[in-house]
């Protein structure tokens, strides 16, 4: 199993618009192709202006078969058009559990 942090900086005060449209149009069509999805935050103290996100896979063979199939799909192509302008940076981590983790 692994898990995968995905970190957007938005410019500033589009925090709102981006979680809003994550909300209302992005997450469900990452559930639907993702699956595992074990939380979106914001930031409070640290790097403002921050969404992240974190999926569980199986193993990254898994990983990159579901972003494949995310990727190809025409509404989340029309919803990275909506958000892309949103975004200053983005930073993904893959994260390998420890044998102690409770998620693994």
């Amino acid at each position: 199993m692994i898990v995968e942090q995905r970190d957007y900086h938005v410019f500033t005060g589009k925090l709102p618009e981006l979680v809003h449209l994550y909300e209302t149009e992005g997450i469900a069509i990452q559930i639907e192709v993702l699956g595992g999805l074990i939380g979106a935050f914001t930031t409070d103290i640290g790097a403002l202006s921050t969404y992240t996100h974190i999926w569980q896979y199986a193993d990254f063979a898994d990983r990159q078969t579901r972003r494949a199939a995310l990727q190809a799909r025409d509404d989340w192509k029309a919803f990275l058009a909506k958000i892309q302008p949103l975004i200053h940076t983005q930073h993904n981590r893959i994260l390998l559990p420890t044998a102690f983790s409770p998620i693994r």
